[in-house]
């Protein structure tokens, strides 16, 4: 059974810095895709930034782009999210998401981690 789980968020001041984690278990890392998403109160749930299981391709939602980065390390079965200059607009629940594809999509979620930049 895939199992996700969030970890790294809290209350950090504007332009500060936070690292999410997200580990897997139940799974064979390499086999999925990962992404983080984020939702806000009052708003829909947004894709912030994915890699893909093969190369490790990044992409990145435009409001982040070039202040967060996504990684993974397969030895460890993490993925991570360095979110830098962090804004009061970025506060919200952060998602762990893990998808594979066999005849159709699978989405596996972690519980979430709540993030908060506020002074």
């Amino acid at each position: 059974q895939v199992q996700l789980g969030e970890s790294g968020g809290g209350l950090v001041q504007p332009g500060g810095s936070l690292r999410l984690s997200c580990a897997a278990s139940g799974v064979t890392f390499n086999w999925y895709d990962m992404s983080w998403y984020r939702q806000a109160p009052g708003k829909e749930r947004e894709l912030v930034a994915a890699i893909t299981r093969v190369r490790g391709i990044t992409n990145y939602a435009g409001s982040v782009q070039g202040r967060f980065t996504i990684s993974r390390d397969s030895a460890k079965n993490t993925m991570y999210l360095q979110m830098n200059n962090l804004k009061p607009e970025d506060t919200a629940v952060y998602y762990c998401n893990a998808r594979s594809y066999s005849n159709q999509w699978y989405h596996y979620w972690g519980q979430g981690t709540q993030v908060t930049v506020s002074s």
